[in-house]
């Protein structure tokens, strides 16, 4: 699996960039998947609740088995306030790395009812060491790497989406 609720219609033109100068550099056999635009991904409102008050973030909806896989591979600059989710239908234990993601991400791992049970810091860019939510989750949410930190999200954070009508 690759490593991303009522959000834009658009991808931001830092992400584009970004997603189109992390192609031509990558290897042809990585570059003969077929990757979706994000624009085309649904979006949502993110909402995290902590001790310290609310975040919400951006977020594309990886829904299907092609997006899962693609997440937010071969993306170079993912902003303070975006991030992706990986809805898990029904709740099931969850297992990512990072192969061909050029940033390192925060994955809050979200358990049925919307609690964050698991978070693992900064996923190294590029590794293929797998990461497991360990238990049965709804969602694995990645965001920037050090954000968590940085808003005060910590395990038993509430989450919640909102899915955000397409233009």
């Amino acid at each position: 699996m690759g490593s991303g609720l009522s959000i834009r219609a658009g991808i931001s033109a830092t992400l584009a960039a970004g997603l189109l100068a992390g192609l031509a550099s990558v290897p042809a056999r990585a570059q003969s998947m077929a990757l979706e635009n994000l624009d085309h991904f649904p979006r949502a409102t993110l909402v995290i609740g902590t001790g310290g008050g609310v975040h919400r973030f951006r977020a594309w909806i990886a829904n299907t088995p092609a997006r899962q896989a693609q997440g937010l591979m071969f993306v170079r600059d993912l902003p303070a306030d975006e991030g992706m989710v990986f809805p898990m239908n029904p709740p099931r234990v969850a297992q990512f790395w990072m192969a061909n993601t050029y940033i390192p991400l925060d994955m809050l791992f979200v358990a049925p009812g919307g609690r964050i049970e698991r978070i693992t810091a900064n996923a190294k860019p590029f590794s293929l060491q797998t990461i497991s939510s360990g238990e049965p989750v709804e969602a694995v949410i990645e965001i920037r790497g050090g954000e968590a930190r940085a808003l005060g999200i910590t395990v038993g954070s509430l989450v919640r989406w909102t899915l955000v009508a397409a233009k």
